[in-house]
């Protein structure tokens, strides 16, 4: 029972995951100032990217070892942005409260991980 609690509340924060970052590329697409750049690569696609496969892989029941690789690279992207926001070296998009949306992708990928963890351990007993 508690693990398909756990199911649906990954596949929660992915859906919301791939919403959240998919509206920032479309701006990023729409306007070029949706979201920062690195080497030219926006980094809203990168974390769409990575909401995207591990909803897949999610799905699948399968790869667990992509869905904690996608995982991993967008919670330290986000992780490195947040202290580049928070020491005002970098600026990551805000939410309509002005809150650095930075800091939300370290909030769910970060439970993202610990989730599949939780979940994982427990479908193995």
């Amino acid at each position: 029972m508690l693990n398909k609690i756990i199911y649906y509340i990954i596949l929660g924060i992915l859906i919301v995951g791939v919403y959240g970052a998919g509206g920032l590329v479309i701006e990023e697409f729409k306007t070029g100032q949706g979201c920062p750049k690195i080497m030219g690569i926006p980094m809203c696609l990168v974390i769409l990217t990575c909401f995207l496969v591990p909803l897949i892989v999610h799905l699948l029941k399968k790869g667990n070892t992509l869905y904690f690789l996608f995982t991993g690279l967008a919670a330290s992207i986000a992780f490195m942005a947040s202290i580049m926001q928070f020491k005002g070296c970098a600026e990551c998009p805000k939410t309509a409260t002005g809150t650095p949306m930075c800091y939300y992708s370290l909030l769910l990928f970060s439970s993202l991980i610990l989730l599949k963890f939780h979940y994982q351990k427990s479908t193995k007993l």
